[in-house]
Formats: structure tokens, C-alpha cells, sequence
């Protein structure tokens, strides 16, 4: 095992991997900008190294600062959360480069899931049904709208490195095609440092499904039960959930092994994420995330897996902890990303937290590292904390959620809770007829 880990990440997630560890009896150093100097993840872990300035491209997109503090802490491996080089094939390079253990899948395993259009490819050599679209990249408007009318109106154009929404368009005709590929291509250009696009069939109305992976370096691999991620806005999602209410014994079943299957098919090590589109009762592989979810505790809650420590005991060449027989789902879980937002506009709210109280009581967890007089930064993600139900059933994890969101305090700045209230209020959800495009409803 392991004897230190350096955490290249900040905010809940770096304090969850810090938690973990310390169950495991492993040392932790922080990274950290300057304006995190006084964050819980630096407060808490063994060691700390401040690797530069705010902006993450100067701190923690900063793969030298990042290695150079890992060599300075005589550091085992390299956690990187989510998020920032999580999904870095060249970072994951760099540690093997280093001798430093990345904790997470092989470089080129990154790099050709990472990549979108590779993905659909080897998901469809897997026998996985894919969404009808281009075979790979796409670099001219005429090869776009040959596919489209192969394929028929809509379809969604999107960034082949992409994620969290952006480099998407969607296009239902012609001439919205014409507008919108050169527009998905510059914001793919902006964000990934790289044009590519390709095109996929637009499902109107699906609903969006994932499985999570866990292998070892042994060979072995299990699913931990799918998260129902359908409630989302411009496709970053806002509440998670699991199991699914969409999906029968016989469809799980077939979506597990699709997800297995695809996984298998690059030789996959470490936790990793399979995602889907489900519409009239057919799935569609859309992509594979290969780091830890921002929603892996509702599978957490309901599996009794702890998947951070998963991801480490794995990474160090021990077996899985359990077989696939051994993984029971109990109960519901249901998450809510709780932002610094306006509820109405979505406009980021960042700002001091003048008071902070989280909820608690039976069936409820908050991963956060925020607190009173703690200021949320207009440099990195909105977020001020996961809060996390569960009950015997989802009727008893959706009560719980109120109850929750009705006594967490956090003021001093705007965030999403009336929006999760009205979506935990709202008839539809209560049923659970929900799809990607429910939220259309209370967005302005």
C-alpha cells in the first residue's frame, strides 16, 4: 500500500480523498493555489505545497507545479479527483514518467476514451449500440450535412475531446446546422485546445443513464448498479440519483453487460463511468468518463462500496474487494449539487459565506468544504456542497432531501436550493417521469 498521496485537486472532492486515506492509514499533501491557502483540504491533510496562483492554469492545470510538489513530499501516487487533470492522458503520462503512481486508468485508455468519437468506436467494435452519427471526426460543413440527412434532422453536433456541455449544438434543419457546426467547432477550439466535432442522431426526449465500473489490474471488473442523471441543465448535471425508476430487472441487466463489455474492450483498470441515453427502451452509448464522478456517492450510499478507497487499493495492485454477486443495491439515494448560483438566471453567485449550516440526521450526507466566513472563488467551480439522501425507498430519500433542504443555512451569497426544492416539489419528479429536458420548465 501506499505511504503518501498528493491530492492534485481542491475543494470536496481533495477533503474526500483526504478522508479515505486517512481510513487507509495513508499520509496526504495537499496542492493548493494562494487563495486556497486557508481551504479544509490544505487544513487537513499531513502536508501542504502551494503550487501558484489563481488561475488553474497557473496552479492546478499546472502539470511541473504538480509533479515538482509531488517530488519535493517524496510522494507514492497521484490522486486527481475529477476535474482539472483528472482526465489528462499527458499528466497520467508524466507520473509514469516520474515513477509516481497514477491513481486512475492507463494513459493511452485515457486518451482514446477521452475522446468521443474514438469511444463510439470502440463501444460499437463491442457489440454496444451506439447512436447513429459520423464514423469519427468531422471537419467540413458539406460531410456534416450529408450525415445529418443520413441520419435525419435533429442532430446534436459535439466536441470530440468534450465535457460539461461545452462545444454542443444542437441543429433541426439545414440551415441551423450551417450555423451552429462553426460555432461548436471555435468553442471546441476554445475549451480543448482542439476543433475536432462529430455528429450524432438527437434523441428528443431521453432519459441519461450511467453504470459505474470498478477493475482491477487483475483483470477483474464489476458494476456498481447505474445513476439516473437526467436531471440537468445545458448538460451539466444538477440532481442524481440511484437505482434508476426507468430501468426492469432485464434492462439493467442489459445495460450492465453493455457497459462491462465496453470497458472490457480497452482493458480498463480503476473506477470509470459508463454513460448512456435511454429512450423507448433502447440504450445508446454516448461516452466513458475515466476518473471518479462528481455523483459517486448516491452508488455509495446504496452499494456500501467506498469507491475513492476502491480507486486507491487498486491502484496500489490489490484485487477488488468484492465480486459481482457480493454488490446488493438497498434502498434509494438522491444528490443535489448545491452552487453558488442564481436560482432563476444560473448566473455564478460567488462571495463570502456569512453563515453555513449543514443538514444532518438519519440517511443524509454533506460532502462540502465550505464554511462560515469561507469565500466561494469566482476562479474555479460553483460549487459549495453535495448533499446526499438515503431511504429505504426513493419516497423516503426524496422526504429526506426536503426536510434536508429545507434547514441547510447558507447564506451571505445566492444558491441553487430554491431550484432543487421546486424540482423535489415538482408531481413529475415525484413519479419519476423525468428526462434530460425536464428542467425546461423552471429555466427562463
Amino acid at each position: 500500500m501506499f505511504k503518501k498521496i498528493l491530492i492534485a485537486n481542491r475543494g470536496e472532492i481533495a477533503l474526500r480523498i483526504v478522508y479515505a486515506c486517512r481510513e487507509l492509514g495513508i499520509k496526504t499533501v495537499a496542492v493548493h493555489s494562494e487563495p486556497d491557502k486557508d481551504s479544509l483540504h490544505v487544513r487537513f491533510a499531513d502536508e501542504d505545497v502551494c503550487i501558484g496562483p489563481a488561475r488553474s492554469s497557473e496552479s492546478y492545470l499546472n502539470i511541473s507545479s504538480v509533479i515538482a510538489a509531488a517530488e519535493i513530499t517524496d510522494t507514492d501516487a497521484i490522486h486527481p479527483g475529477y476535474g482539472f487533470l483528472a482526465e489528462s492522458a499527458a499528466f497520467a503520462e508524466v507520473c509514469k514518467a516520474c515513477k509516481i503512481k497514477f491513481i486512475g486508468p492507463k494513459p493511452n485508455v485515457i486518451a482514446t476514451m477521452g475522446e468521443k468519437s474514438k469511444a463510439r468506436e470502440v463501444a460499437r467494435k463491442a457489440g454496444v449500440p451506439v447512436l447513429p452519427g459520423s464514423d469519427g471526426v468531422v471537419e467540413e460543413l458539406d460531410a456534416a450535412l450529408v450525415i445529418a440527412h443520413e441520419i435525419g434532422f435533429p442532430v446534436i453536433v459535439k466536441a470530440s475531446a468534450g465535457g460539461g456541455g461545452r462545444g454542443m449544438r444542437i441543429a433541426q434543419d439545414a440551415k441551423e446546422l450551417a450555423r451552429v457546426f462553426p460555432v461548436a467547432r471555435e468553442e471546441s477550439r476554445a475549451a480543448f485546445s482542439i476543433p475536432d466535432v462529430y455528429i450524432e442522431k438527437y434523441l428528443p426526449n431521453p432519459r441519461h443513464i450511467e453504470f459505474q465500473i470498478l477493475a482491477d489490474e487483475k483483470g477483474n471488473m464489476i458494476h456498481l448498479g447505474e445513476r439516473e442523471c437526467s436531471i440537468q441543465r445545458r448538460h451539466q448535471k444538477v440532481i442524481e440519483e440511484a437505482p434508476s425508476t426507468a430501468l426492469s430487472a432485464d434492462l439493467r441487466r442489459r445495460m450492465a453487460e453493455a457497459a462491462i463489455k465496453t470497458a472490457r474492450a480497452v482493458k480498463y483498470e480503476n473506477a470509470g463511468t459508463i454513460e448512456f441515453l435511454l429512450q423507448d427502451g433502447k440504450f445508446y452509448f454516448i461516452e466513458m468518463n475515466t476518473r471518479v464522478q462528481v455523483e459517486h456517492p448516491v452508488t455509495e450510499m446504496v452499494t456500501g462500496v467506498d469507491i475513492v478507497k476502491e480507486q486507491i487499493r487498486i491502484a496500489a495492485g490489490e484485487k477488488l474487494s468484492r465480486k459481482q454477486e457480493d454488490i446488493v443495491i438497498r434502498g434509494h439515494s438522491i444528490e443535489c449539487r448545491i452552487n453558488a448560483e442564481d436560482p432563476e438566471t444560473f448566473m455564478p453567485a460567488p462571495g463570502l459565506i456569512t453563515t453555513y449550516h449543514p443538514p444532518g440526521g438519519p440517511g443524509v450526507r454533506v460532502d462540502s468544504a465550505v464554511h462560515s466566513d469561507c469565500r466561494i472563488s469566482p476562479y474555479y467551480d460553483s460549487m459549495v456542497a453535495k448533499l446526499i439522501t438515503h431511504g429505504g425507498n426513493r419516497d423516503e430519500a426524496i422526504s429526506r432531501m426536503r426536510r434536508s433542504l429545507d434547514v441547510m443555512v447558507v447564506e451571505g451569497i445566492k444558491t441553487s436550493i430554491p431550484l432543487q426544492k421546486k424540482i423535489l416539489s415538482d408531481p413529475d419528479f415525484q413519479k419519476g417521469n423525468i428526462s434530460t429536458r425536464f428542467l425546461e420548465r423552471y429555466v427562463r
